[in-house]
């Protein structure tokens, strides 16, 4: 059992918290997470009031335990909002806001309704900025991770946050599949940690069954960071680029931005498309370097008791004083 600070305030067993990567997660996966003693968080691209208020009634339905919703500051949505905080979770979390959101307004919000306010964050200045607003927790996101990320590594952002925003708790996140990340992160100061890949190829994961194998067929050496997904489905995300598997979709398109940026509203239905029809070589596929870890699509329970046990492992053998 590895129990740290953060399990009590956010009611959990396990400081393993699920990301909210938008449509790849779903209340079954949110609940999934709760039930095995993790933070399970839901994320809201692309939901607006009513379905979020669907969504956390059927994660209620599925668990009895604290979970999470995640919004995107930069393209948060008011009413989805208001329905968050009609939700009550236990945590909201935010990230990547721009550079003139008030943040300190919005965390305002999510205590006075009686929720945590989780903040992800990968540059120290983001991290203060978070802390000073009344943030309760930081992720620090190194660039290993899969989906939008900054430009450092997860083993040095992680001790530069930790320092930096002390006492605040912080959780690591980015290129953590298995015990191994999960003890080096509580090595570095991290209290917990936060996964979105390993979360993806679980028996759970709304995701394609061809995209989870795509993710345990990768070596881990095969992603690149781009902008490609975010021209074809429009969208300008500020100051991140997307680590995606280099498959035909973005290969077709490296160095053709200015000619995907043409053709965008074709490109963008043809890439969702993709993706829910299970076309590996055609979607957006957002996974981190992490892939090259995991060796198979599991059930939820099965991954954070095996993450659990061989962190548990490591710590006793190396830190343990006889």
């Amino acid at each position: 059992m590895i129990h740290t600070r953060i399990c009590d305030p956010l009611g959990i067993e396990h400081p393993i918290v699920l990301g909210g990567m938008g449509s790849a997660t779903s209340p079954q996966l949110v609940s999934a997470v709760c039930n095995a003693g993790g933070l399970g968080t839901l994320g809201t691209s692309g939901m607006n009031g009513a379905q979020l208020t669907s969504a956390a009634h059927a994660i209620r339905e599925a668990t009895d335990k604290p979970f999470g919703v995640n919004h995107l500051l930069f393209r948060i949505d008011e009413g989805t909002f208001a329905a968050t905080l009609e939700a009550h979770p236990k945590v909201v979390a935010f990230a990547w806001a721009r550079e003139d959101q008030d943040l300190r307004a919005w965390f305002k919000r999510v205590h006075d309704a009686g929720s945590q306010v989780m903040y992800m964050a990968g540059e120290v200045p983001e991290a203060l900025r978070a802390v000073e607003a009344g943030a309760d927790y930081i992720v620090a996101q190194g660039t290993e991770g899969g989906g939008h990320v900054g430009w450092m590594a997860t083993m040095v952002i992680v001790p530069m946050i930790v320092s930096a925003v002390s006492p605040i708790p912080v959780l690591a996140a980015g290129g953590i599949a298995d015990g191994r990340g999960f003890a080096a992160s509580l090595a570095l100061g991290a209290d917990g940690v936060l996964l979105g890949t390993r979360f993806l190829a679980a028996v759970e994961s709304p995701i394609h069954a061809n995209l989870k194998q795509a993710i345990v067929d990768s070596d881990g050496h095969d992603t690149v960071l781009t902008e490609i997904a975010d021209i074809a489905r429009g969208h300008v995300w500020p100051g991140a680029m997307a680590r995606a598997a280099r498959n035909a979709f973005i290969e077709r398109w490296s160095g053709r931005e200015w000619a995907l940026r043409q053709h965008q509203a074709e490109a963008g239905k043809a890439c969702i498309e993709a993706a829910r029809s299970g076309d590996a070589d055609n979607a957006p596929l957002l996974y981190g370097q992490d892939a090259g870890l995991i060796d198979s699509v599991k059930p939820v329970a099965a991954i954070i008791a095996d993450i659990v046990a061989e962190a548990d492992g490591i710590l006793r053998r190396h830190y343990v004083r006889k």
